[in-house]
């Protein structure tokens, strides 16, 4: 979000400092790992299609004026059992917002796509926009045209709190003050030590995904197998075709639940880890059964009700939050940027944002 956030402000020839405490791009959040996934047909709440469209949209612009590839289209399969909330909120969102789209049963679903397993009784929407994202290459495009655009990019720089002065904002470093008329927060999970206010709403959580070996091959390659959310009994489950880095890349919603401290050693996946991917790849996706190859560890910055937060706080209006994305928003950051740049250059914005808003709390 922050590097999107600093492309759109900067392209709009506004005075921008963005301040990243590693490097763009790092591992210590939840903004790496090779490959996001992008949906139109979204589960979550149909408020959230329209955002989508423009996301896809302003990728496009950002793989134009960078030069690179950064969406696959591979199309998106969110299945589970009739009733289920991914299924039938994907299949919601289709139907309010008019995407293409079919519905499948599950043996349906493994005979187009022979990497599935899926059983009988599965239905699933399959929407054919769908697809994933490059991460890094994606913030590496953001943050080079933001400094091409003027903006002033610094790594390595730890913000180590910020107050509000004469109607403007202080921004302390270790060894200097950033002055300036607004502030945004794009902390991800040190969102709550940035705004202690928010912090009761802010949950951090480690979350892995892992690569398995891949015994067919040509059923999980690219061009042949859809990027996937799915429901079963033992959870929220998603993953992608094989990319960039040998296996089959799975993860697992809120995965094993833990809160974390991301100031402390992300801890690497171990065999209980293994064992949660495992149970879903076993069961549903056969051909990928074998060793894990892979694995990468991250964190969640999760609301009480998952939607994001993108709002003013409301003691200090100079500051505006964009964060708490609850492990679904990378795939928004091309709009989400946008939508910053709309509210501090302009001071509002034509996007619906009345779903995260910090008064629903």
């Amino acid at each position: 979000m922050g590097s999107a956030a600093a492309y759109h402000l900067a392209k709009r020839g506004l005075s921008v400092v963005a301040m990243e405490q590693f490097v763009p791009g790092h591992d210590r959040g939840s903004s790496h790992g090779l490959t996001r996934i992008i949906r139109l047909a979204y589960f979550e709440h149909p408020s959230y299609v329209p955002l989508l469209r423009r996301a896809f949209a302003l990728w496009r612009e950002l793989e134009a004026e960078s030069g690179k590839e950064l969406l696959h289209v591979t199309g998106a399969i969110d299945a589970g059992e009739p009733g289920s909330r991914i299924f039938e909120g994907s299949l919601e969102s289709c139907r309010l917002h008019r995407l293409t789209h079919e519905v499948l049963g599950g043996r349906e679903v493994n005979e187009r796509f022979p990497g599935f397993n899926l059983p009988d009784d599965f239905k699933a929407v399959f929407q054919p926009d769908g697809g994933f994202l490059e991460p890094e290459k994606c913030i590496t495009a953001h943050t080079s045209l933001a400094a091409a655009h003027g903006a002033e990019v610094r790594s390595g720089c730890q913000v180590r709190g910020w107050r509000r002065e004469a109607g403007r904002v202080v921004i302390q470093l270790d060894v200097e003050e950033v002055h300036a008329k607004q502030l945004v927060v794009c902390g991800g999970s040190w969102t709550p030590r940035l705004t202690p206010s928010l912090a009761p709403l802010l949950r951090p959580e480690r979350q892995v995904v892992g690569w398995f070996g891949i015994e067919e091959p040509g059923a999980f390659r690219l061009g042949r197998f859809p990027v996937f959310v799915m429901t079963t009994p033992a959870g929220h489950y998603y993953g992608f075709p094989e990319f960039g880095v040998p296996g089959f890349k799975i993860g697992k919603y809120h995965h094993r639940a833990e809160a974390v401290d991301p100031d402390a050693p992300m801890r690497a996946a171990d065999a209980e880890d293994e064992a949660v991917l495992r149970e879903c790849v076993q069961s549903y996706f056969r051909g990928a059964n074998g060793p894990m190859v892979r694995s990468s560890p991250c964190i969640f910055t999760n609301t009480p009700d998952e939607h994001f937060i993108i709002d003013r706080l409301p003691a200090t209006p100079e500051v505006l939050v964009v964060s708490a994305c609850s492990g679904h928003g990378f795939k928004f950051c091309s709009v989400v940027g946008e939508i910053v740049a709309d509210l501090i250059g302009d001071g509002r914005t034509a996007h619906d944002l009345s779903l995260f808003r910090l008064g629903r709390f």
